[in-house]
């Protein structure tokens, strides 16, 4: 993983790294068949009672080769796919590869226990 610092024209610090995801985390749909389920006699209300603590979601489409996240104090963004030349190009390339960047979801502590749990 490469990784890299600069100010934009505005004096916005990034911080800029990329991102490739393992080979078994680069599916985009299930594969797995669906088999007909028999009939459900548990009572429980929640079906399926697997812990939701180490779950990846599947990577949304063009997102499978990898991207090129830009994150600065308020904000957070993604390139893909990712550039060949961004470790080593010249600090306005990377402030335009940044502009072209789409926004990201910036997942804090907050988040992240709301939506798995402690």
């Amino acid at each position: 993983m490469g990784y890299r610092i600069f100010k934009d024209s505005h004096g916005t610090e990034w911080q800029t790294w990329d991102v490739v995801p393992r080979l078994e985390e680069r599916r985009v749909n299930e594969r797995r068949s669906r088999v007909a389920q028999p009939p459900i006699t548990d009572r429980r209300s929640r079906l399926d009672r697997r812990s939701l603590a180490g779950h990846r979601s599947v990577l949304t489409s063009g997102f499978n080769g990898g991207w090129l996240c830009f994150e600065a104090e308020e904000e957070k963004r993604r390139l893909t796919p990712i550039p060949g030349d961004w470790q080593r190009c010249p600090s306005e390339r990377l402030e335009q590869y940044c502009a072209q960047a789409t926004p990201a979801r910036r997942v804090t502590r907050e988040l992240w226990v709301r939506d798995v749990g402690d």
